[in-house]
This record gives structure tokens, C-alpha cells and sequence, in this order.
């Protein structure tokens, strides 16, 4: 028992020892990896992922007329599936007619209630003015009743004379006044008639009018194409059960598939680099093989906010250069906006730079045997890599990480950099936070940055070196 006791103590003891030996080799390792400064072409850009939508589309619309009639949406009942390709008046679908049959049917009971109005005002009006010239015949025929009693007295006495006369007097304004009512009241009827007329033709035009709307409740395709519903507020298309909007009343969409854009977004800090006509390179998540060349034609003037995402972002339009029929709608692409090309630039990995008192921008640089900090001015960067412009040459051995105890080393300074460092703005002792400082950068515009780190940091070091004391941990 014993023995055995000792042998899983010696090989616990030989395991413990290879791992801290293993460890340390590797952590030993680690420090020491380098990469040479290389020089070549090199490239910034902009990688986003977009969806593909044709530039072109004609617009399928449901009722148009929805709202003249008091109707706000309308259910959709039967529609064919999306992305079926369709010819020039083939059926698509056919929305719910309950609300329209009712409207229907209240716009006829309507018209028969205004014919019927207009049927009694018509006979009103006959008799009316039947009666009103039957009374202008008896009166006239009064007047000659009373002129033929004048004619005959001539030779009564002068009071029979008189009161002849004064009848027949009174039988010609009688009749005078029943003609001047005659006329009045013809005027009145035509006024009743045109009245109960408008609104027959009012009743009966908006029976027509939802007698036609009724025939835009069956959709079919204006053009050839394959469809390509239209995304409802919970972002999924159009299907049977969806309602259409009297305000938006798009169902569909047959996009022009000869001319694809591929609609992406970029974030508000690289939206500033991308310019229309810029070049593109397009991948296909559905065909990773197929490589395309695209242009930037548009980009949005104004930002706005992702779902599930806090960040602002700005859409993009990605012209996709040529034909191709493997092109569909909605595809996922990825692209990559070529910002700018440099030949023959020297460059080296973001992780070779470091930064000291927040003003200095410098690598660690094999030198023969010795190591050393030396200040760099720093170019274009893209997400990998960092163009620089003074400091090291092509092929200097650069270490990606703060090699051991080299940490406290002075960096070795570069004239090139004389006049281009931050300047601080005001002491720290000015600020909310004493570890802070306020530098303006060559621009013009100003910073808040920690005022006491130094350390492994990507970044440019531009602007004039503060004067501090060099603090110890």
C-alpha cells in the first residue's frame, strides 16, 4: 500500500513539473512572437452585409378608392404564393367583399328610396301645374263672360254700366295675377324637380362607384414577373388573413430583376468614408463560390435605428454590375466598400502598436539583439492593419506584444512627429476627473482621453507630448 502511495506522489510530482514547463515555455513564446514590416498594396474598406432588392419594381395595389367609402382595411382571402412567376393579367388574389356587399346593399336601398322620392315630387308637380292652367283657362274664359255683359248693358243705366265694368276689371287681374303664379310656380317645381334629381344621380353614382370597386377586389398582375409581397409591421409578407391599408394599399411588388442592388448599412463612424461610385466586392451567402463587382450609387443623408440594435446607422445602395439569373430578391450578400488603395505602402498589424502618455504612438523593434520603442507616424488603418508613414522600413521585426521588462524603456522619438502631437488643453486639476486631459487634435477638434496609461493600445500618436511626471505603479 505504501508503494503505491509513493508511486502516485513521484508521478504527480513529474506531471506538475512538465505542466509549469509547458506553461512557461509557451508564455515565453508568446512574448516573442514577431512579424516583419511589410510593404505592397494595401486596401481600406468597409465590410457590411446587405439583402438584395431589384432597382426597379412596378407596384401591385389593392382598392385604391377604400377610404371614399368609409372603409379602413380590408382581409385578404385567397393569394397565390410568393415568387411564383406570373404573366400580364393573371389572378393573384382576392380580398374579403362582407364590408363591401353591405355598403352595397345600403347604396341600393338608397337609390330606390330617391327614385321613389323622385317618382312622387314628378306627379306632385304635374297636377300642380295642371291645376294652375285649367284655373288660367276658367279665369280668361271669366274675362270674356264679363266683357260680353259689358258690351250688352250700353244701354242700362249708368250703374249697371259701372258695376259691368268694375267686374270685368277685377276678372282681368284675376287673371293676370293666377298667370304671374303660374310662372312662379313653375319655376318652384323645376326647382323641386332638379333637387330630388341630384340626389337620385348622387344615390345612384355611388352605387356605381362600389358596383366598379368591387371589381378591384380580384388583383392581377399589370406585368410579367415573379411576385414579391409586401412586409407587413411585424416585418413577414403578405398572406392570406393580412390586411391592406386604405392608406397604403400595396400588396406586392414585381421587381425588374435585370438591374439588382444589394441594400445594406453602415455605421455612423464609417459612413463618413463611403461616396458614391466607390467599388464594391459582392459574395453570395447562398452561392459562397460566386463573386460579384458592384458600385456604391447611393448613400442616405439621414440615419436611423436598427431593430434590436442601439446604434445609428446609414443605408447604403449597392449596384450589382451585370445580369445574372441566379439573383433573387431578399438573397443575403456580403460587401466589401473599397475605401481607398494604396501601392506600395508600408504597413504592419494594429496589434504591433502601442501608446504612451496618450500623445506617443510606438512599437517594440528588433534590433540586433536589443529591443526598442520607436515612435511611429501612423497612416490609413483598415480593421487589420495600419499603413506607416515614418518610423520603420519594410522588413524591421516588430514583437505583437509588450515584450518582457521593456515596459519602462524611453521610446525613441521621430522628427516627423515634431508639431503633429496632441497639445493639452487645460490641467488635470481643470477637469471632473483628475485622471483625465483635453487635447485638440491637428484638425481642430478637441478630446478627452486618460491622462496616466501607457500600454498595449491601438491608435495614432498626433500631437505635441504632454509635460508630466512619469508616474510608478
Amino acid at each position: 500500500m505504501k508503494k503505491k502511495i509513493g508511486i502516485s506522489a513521484v508521478v504527480l510530482v513529474i506531471l506538475l513539473v512538465g505542466y509549469f514547463a509547458v506553461k512557461g515555455s509557451k508564455d515565453k513564446n508568446s512574448t516573442d512572437i514577431m512579424v516583419p514590416v511589410k510593404q505592397g498594396m494595401f486596401e481600406v474598406s468597409v465590410e457590411t452585409t446587405g439583402e438584395l432588392e431589384a432597382k426597379n419594381s412596378v407596384k401591385i395595389y389593392g382598392p385604391t378608392k377604400l377610404r371614399d367609402f368609409r372603409i379602413h382595411q380590408v382581409k385578404i382571402d385567397q393569394i397565390v404564393e410568393e415568387g411564383t412567376e406570373v404573366k400580364k393579367g393573371e389572378w393573384i388574389a382576392t380580398l374579403d367583399r362582407s364590408d363591401l356587399m353591405n355598403k352595397i346593399q345600403d347604396a341600393q336601398l338608397e337609390v330606390d328610396k330617391e327614385m321613389s322620392q323622385f317618382t312622387q315630387t314628378r306627379l306632385d308637380t304635374t297636377l300642380q301645374m295642371r291645376q294652375a292652367r285649367d284655373e288660367l283657362i276658367n279665369l280668361k274664359y271669366d274675362i270674356e263672360e264679363k266683357q260680353m255683359v259689358l258690351d250688352q248693358s250700353k244701354f242700362e243705366p249708368p250703374a249697371t254700366v259701372k258695376q259691368a265694368e268694375i267686374n270685368l276689371d277685377k276678372a282681368k287681374r284675376a287673371y293676370a295675377q293666377a298667370k304671374e303664379n303660374y310662372s312662379i310656380k313653375k319655376e318652384q317645381n323645376i326647382a323641386k324637380m332638379q333637387e330630388v334629381s341630384a340626389n337620385l344621380r348622387k344615390a345612384q353614382n355611388e352605387l356605381g362607384s362600389l358596383s366598379r370597386l368591387m371589381s378591384e377586389f380580384t388583383i392581377t398582375a399589370p406585368e410579367d414577373g415573379m411576385l414579391i409581397y409586401r412586409k407587413g409591421w411585424d416585418g413577414k409578407p403578405m398572406k392570406e388573413g393580412s390586411t391592406i391599408s386604405a392608406w397604403d394599399p400595396v400588396v406586392a411588388t414585381l421587381p425588374d430583376l435585370s438591374v439588382m442592388l444589394s441594400k445594406t448599412y453602415v455605421n455612423e463612424v464609417d459612413v463618413r468614408k463611403i461616396k458614391p461610385g466607390q467599388q464594391v466586392e459582392v459574395g453570395l451567402d447562398a452561392f459562397p463560390e460566386k463573386k460579384l463587382k458592384g458600385t456604391v450609387i447611393k448613400v442616405a443623408n439621414v440615419g436611423e435605428q436598427r431593430p434590436n440594435s442601439d446604434a445609428k446607422v446609414f443605408q447604403v445602395s449597392v449596384q450589382i454590375a451585370g445580369k445574372d439569373d441566379l439573383l433573387r430578391p431578399a438573397m443575403t450578400t456580403s460587401n466589401r466598400i473599397i475605401i481607398s488603395k494604396t501601392d506600395s505602402a508600408t504597413f504592419l498589424p494594429l496589434e504591433c502598436l502601442h501608446t504612451e502618455q496618450d500623445s506617443i504612438t510606438f512599437v517594440y523593434q528588433k534590433k540586433g539583439l536589443s529591443i526598442k520603442k520607436q515612435e511611429v507616424e501612423v497612416g490609413p488603418t483598415n480593421s487589420d492593419e495600419a499603413i506607416v508613414l515614418a518610423g520603420v522600413e519594410p522588413g524591421n521585426m516588430l514583437f505583437l506584444s509588450i515584450p518582457n521588462g521593456q515596459q519602462d524603456k524611453p521610446v525613441i522619438l521621430i522628427p516627423e512627429m515634431n508639431g503633429k502631437r496632441f497639445k493639452p488643453e487645460q490641467e488635470n486639476e481643470d477637469l471632473e476627473n483628475p485622471t483625465e486631459r483635453m487635447f485638440t487634435l491637428p484638425d481642430g477638434r478637441k478630446v478627452t482621453m486618460p491622462g496616466n496609461q501607457t500600454g498595449n493600445r491601438r491608435g495614432r500618436g498626433n500631437g505635441k507630448r504632454p509635460k508630466r511626471e512619469k508616474t510608478t505603479k
